[in-house]
């Protein structure tokens, strides 16, 4: 599975590095390696990494002055230690100094799998929130959900109706329908549209960073604690914090968590003074939160008090109006971002989106014109330029077209156009492919008005 994350890697044990690069490429991460420190410092200068999963004890330059590189030229770039048996002392000054985390040799892949992967996180979270920033100037306080269904338009009025109350909110709705979204259109349609928006993924930490993440720390409240520090809970305080799939926060958070939401307080970890907190809470499931409280796995006291309204964006596939307005917002979108004079989807193209049933809703949507325009060589996109399991997807199943089932001849006249398509206008390799005579198939394109 592809991964989004830039890491460099520095260790002078070649073997160790060598194995270290093979493990995060084999991850998908994009991946630099040296067993250099200077050389290190170098890369850091030259381009932002994401992570930085560096040796501790090098010649030369060691992994503190490759911390210190990184906080003083990429404040959002988390460094990893890895360390030696004998030097764990330092590990832990390590982690006073701002590294993300230390890893003791010998190491097990899969703890190197975790860490990196929870550090990748947070910096996507840092960067969201910051991009989040750009965007409230950009459309100038108005976040953009694109529609034009009817169900949508009446679900955005009551959440302007429901954003003033500043009671608490569940969204519920398949994976990419645009839960975030939504949270933000609430949050600047809301009395604290002044005041920050956070959003967190609950189900993409480990629990005692989750609980570190919302509810913060004080100074020594455990090793490597040097200073204090605030969670998300408090820096939200006057504005919104987004909880996404809350039904993935283990019991134990969902306890603390109820306890801030009815005391209106919380404990940084190892505090034992309670801070007063003003935040409104969004929270967004893509589950059947009911079947979750049954299993034991949510607390229903909870769900009431997140429950105050609870919104349920439908899927893509319930909304088909707004594939096309989508389809096209997104063309013009990536077509800016990639410099292509691409300006039109065309008619069979579009026809194989639209019966397409989306399962990843608008992020999928959008991951396909992303896609198709990025391979386009003219100005349109043409069905050529759809991946290859939504092409043979949209011949080999049946589906209804505004409430009506086609007909045989409409799909004859769809499974043509796809035929020609595949084999680039070619009609002799087109009747070969259709297993009629050249004659057939010209007798079917003047009936179906296909000659040119």
């Amino acid at each position: 599975m592809q991964k989004y994350g830039k890491i460099l890697i520095v260790d002078d044990e070649k073997i160790a590095l060598k194995n270290l690069e093979h493990v995060m490429k084999k991850e998908g991460y994009e991946v630099v390696g040296t067993d250099r420190g200077p050389t290190a410092l170098k890369l850091i200068e030259e381009k932002q990494f994401d992570v930085v999963l560096t040796d501790l004890k090098m010649e030369k330059v060691d992994g503190m002055q490759i911390l210190k590189k990184c906080q003083e030229l990429h404040p959002e770039t988390e460094v990893i230690m890895i360390t030696g048996y004998a030097t764990l002392g330092s590990a832990v000054d390590t982690m006073r100094q701002g590294a993300f985390h230390y890893i003791a040799k010998p190491f097990k892949l899969d703890l190197v799998r975790k860490v990196v992967g929870e550090a990748i996180e947070k910096v996507r979270l840092k960067r969201e929130n910051r991009e989040l920033r750009g965007q409230i100037e950009k459309y100038e306080g108005k976040v953009k959900i694109i529609t034009q269904d009817a169900n949508m338009q009446r679900l955005l009025e009551t959440a302007r109706q429901v954003a003033p109350t500043d009671c608490n909110i569940l969204l519920t709705g398949e994976s990419g329908t645009g839960k975030e979204l939504l949270s933000r259109y609430i949050h600047l349609n809301s009395i604290r549209a002044d005041g920050p928006f956070f959003a967190i993924n609950c189900g993409a930490f480990t629990e005692e960073l989750l609980s570190n993440e919302l509810f913060g720390h004080e100074r020594g409240a455990f090793t490597g604690a040097i200073t204090m520090k605030k969670g998300l809970i408090e820096m939200a305080s006057k504005g919104t914090l987004f909880l996404d799939e809350i039904t993935e926060m283990p019991s134990s958070m969902q306890v603390k968590l109820l306890r801030v939401i009815q005391e209106k307080e919380l404990l940084r970890v190892g505090g034992t003074e309670p801070l007063k907190v003003n935040v409104r809470f969004i929270a967004a499931t893509n589950r059947d939160i009911h079947d979750t409280m049954k299993s034991g796995k949510f607390r229903q006291d909870l769900y009431f008090r997140l429950n105050v309204v609870s919104l349920h964006i439908p899927p893509l596939s319930e909304r088909r109006d707004d594939i096309p307005l989508l389809s096209y917002y997104f063309l013009k979108k990536y077509a800016a971002i990639m410099k292509k004079d691409i300006t039109e989807i065309s008619q069979d193209a579009m026809s194989i989106i639209m019966n397409y049933d989306m399962p990843g809703n608008v992020r999928e949507l959008e991951n396909i014109i992303e896609r198709g325009i990025a391979l386009a060589n003219g100005n349109i996109i043409e069905v050529a330029h759809l991946p290859e399991d939504l092409r043979e997807l949209s011949i080999r199943t049946f589906r209804k077209k505004e409430g009506k089932i086609p007909s045989l001849e409409e799909q004859e006249l769809a499974y043509i156009r796809w035929v020609l398509s595949e084999v680039g206008g070619n009609k002799t390799l087109a009747a070969q492919t259709l297993g009629i005579d050249r004659v057939s198939l010209w007798r079917k394109l003047k009936k179906f008005g296909l000659e040119e």
